[in-house]
């Protein structure tokens, strides 16, 4: 799919420009929108012309470097701007118009998943505005042709609420009366035609009802999931926007005898159909690189699997089209399946294109869901973004779900051996399991030496005043893979740290230190917030730790923190402290589960007592003298 659908939602984008004001509100007071008039005309084969009127008043200085200039995005194959008016109005009622050489016409940035190269019709014009200052009003008017719909026949689109104070944003949708608009409404009210409606056409009106938005809290659910929005489409329902989109690619994913004799060659000797679906999967996403190719009607029709094979490259739908080809030749059924790869978790009740920004496959025979451009993820996991997700099946134009969780552990150890002087030889070591070995194993296999370093730095902070270490020098580059095919993966850092402890004392030494993903990273990233009022996401966790001490002849050890057992909010916690001699070993767990991969504010009430309890044991300390 193309930037708008693969990457994050431009609008998502636009609602995170702007810092929150002073109080609990997303609504950026530098910039005032004074007119927003967007007017489609709607034409039966699903063609439109669009007529855009914008005014906006710079309130404040920082406004001027988001909106100087203003973007408009268009596809050159599909597309054509017919139209362009923009001037700076000043306070004084001076006029200063955009001159030709002020509107820029440059290709749209790439922003494929990891940097991925991307070839698209997609293009700007950057309309910069002249003499802009403090207190100016920036108008544009517009209008763009869209000669070929992406689906014929059909017209889909999806706003959100703009996070600055709107004066006047009205959304106009003129159809062809044979052409019904559906539509999902929140914060947008329908507004009647004052001039009733031309002979064979029928028009559409919603006007934004204007108010602050709540701050986007750190790590919620997207704001289409709970904001004002509006999504308008002629699809009466998903099943028809998921044959339009099975319409277009279809026969994409036929086998050809080159695939055909890829299949038979990879899957040779395996024992069953799940083997040969992993293998198959596996394949594809270690074997063909994603690139985007979105020219003409790219965007939503893949290309066919032959050429994607011959190629090696193409983006999540070519992956998922010769994917499916693939699993066709070996004798196993599947089909593309439609999904939001990003934070929204829920669908608007009209189809739109806007929330689908990604494809997968799903092998309804072995109940197996299939993501082959995760080049990071093993086969028969998923990226987490994707789990606890409805999707749409594109065969049968029906709903499913990914998965909430799937099996992943997370196991860390810590040994330090501390000497008279303060001084600490130590040996963090990490075992990750099941759906994140892939992830860790990626991470370090594909950093430069330059990032290894760096990352060791990081590592380094807070074991003393001046600490050395590396990563274990390994034959699989100080890791190794244990039980299944990648399902676990082994690292380890050792090295020496100064003043880890102060001596003679008395001192203390901290009882909790992270390991890259460590059980209080895991706590941090589930309490970020003082109080919430939007759902977030909350993925299953199960982290264990052991963190061991040896204290040197002549320390005393005073005390020890209290064990803590406790199971309060749908997490499990226990934490237990033992000494033997000179050797205090600390083990702690974790779990959480939930019915759901979100959670809701009530949830995160019902959470704070154990996460403020498990934060003060994470802060704990072992009291120590002598030396």
């Amino acid at each position: 799919m193309p930037r708008r659908y693969c990457a994050v939602l431009w609008f998502c984008l636009l609602v995170l420009c702007g810092p929150a004001a002073a109080r609990d509100t997303g609504t950026d007071p530098a910039l005032t929108i004074d007119r927003f008039i967007q007017h489609y005309v709607v034409e039966t084969d699903g063609s439109y012309r669009l007529d855009v009127d914008l005014a906006r008043t710079i309130v404040q200085q920082r406004a001027l470097r988001s909106h100087g200039q203003y973007a408009i995005s268009y596809n050159r194959t599909l597309d054509e701007v017919l139209a362009l008016d923009a001037y700076t109005q000043k306070p004084d009622g001076r006029r200063v118009p955009v001159q030709p050489g002020q509107v820029q016409d440059q290709q749209e940035a790439a922003a494929a998943p990891g940097d991925a190269p991307m070839f698209q019709d997609t293009r700007l014009k950057v309309v910069v505005f002249p003499e802009a200052a403090v207190g100016d009003q920036l108008v544009l008017r517009y209008t763009l042709r869209r000669k070929t719909a992406l689906f014929p026949g059909h017209f889909e689109d999806l706003s959100s609420a703009p996070f600055y104070t709107s004066r006047n944003t009205l959304l106009v949708y003129d159809m062809p009366a044979s052409m019904p608009l559906h539509a999902d409404a929140v914060g947008f009210v329908p507004v009647p035609a004052s001039d009733g409606n031309p002979p064979g056409r029928r028009r559409y009106q919603w006007r934004y009802v204007n108010g602050d938005n709540e701050r986007l809290e750190a790590g919620s659910v997207s704001y289409l999931d709970y904001g004002k929005r509006l999504a308008v489409s002629t699809f009466a329902d998903y099943a028809a926007f998921a044959r339009a989109f099975r319409a277009g690619s279809a026969g994409r994913a036929q086998p050809s005898p080159a695939i055909v004799a890829l299949a038979r060659r990879l899957t040779a000797g395996l024992p069953d159909a799940r083997a040969r679906a992993l293998a198959l999967s596996d394949w594809v996403r270690h074997n063909i690189r994603y690139v985007g190719v979105y020219v003409g009607a790219g965007g939503v029709v893949a290309h066919p699997a032959a050429s994607v094979l011959e190629n090696r490259y193409g983006d999540c739908k070519d992956h998922a089209a010769l994917l499916e080809a693939l699993l066709a030749a070996a004798g196993i059924d599947s089909t593309g399946a439609l999904v939001n790869s990003g934070s929204a978790y829920r669908l608007p009740d009209t189809p739109t294109l806007g929330v689908f920004n990604h494809m997968i496959t799903w092998v309804p025979s072995l109940g197996l869901y299939l993501d082959p451009t995760a080049e990071a993820v093993g086969a028969g996991y998923l990226p987490a973004g994707i789990l606890g997700k409805p999707v749409l099946l594109l065969k049968t134009g029906s709903f499913a779900m990914t998965p909430i969780l799937q099996p992943e552990r997370n196991r860390s150890t810590s040994w330090f051996d501390i000497r008279r002087d303060g001084r600490s030889s130590f040996k963090l070591s990490k075992t990750a399991v099941g759906a994140i070995a892939e992830p860790y194993r990626t991470a370090l296999r594909d950093a430069r030496q330059a990032e290894r370093e760096a990352f060791a730095q990081r590592m380094l902070q807070g074991l003393g005043r001046k600490s050395r270490g590396v990563f274990d020098a390994a034959p699989d580059e100080g890791f190794s893979t244990g039980i299944g095919d990648g399902d676990e993966v082994r690292l380890s850092f050792s090295g020496t740290s100064d003043g880890f402890l102060d001596l003679p004392g008395p001192s203390a030494v901290a009882t909790s230190y992270d390991f890259w993903g460590g059980l209080a990273e895991a706590v941090s990233s589930l309490n970020q917030e003082s109080e919430r009022r939007q759902d977030f996401v909350c993925p299953a966790l199960d982290h264990e730790d052991e963190t061991a001490f040896r204290f040197p002849k002549g320390v005393r050890i005073l005390a020890l923190p209290k064990a803590v057992k406790l199971m309060d909010g749908g997490l499990y916690y226990r934490a237990s402290y033992a000494r033997r001699g000179k050797e205090v070993v600390v083990k702690r767990r974790l779990t959480f589960r939930h019915g759901s991969a979100t959670c809701t504010p009530a949830d995160y009430r019902a959470m704070q007592p154990a996460l403020e309890r498990i934060g003060r044991d994470l802060r704990s300390q072992i009291v120590v003298s002598g030396g």
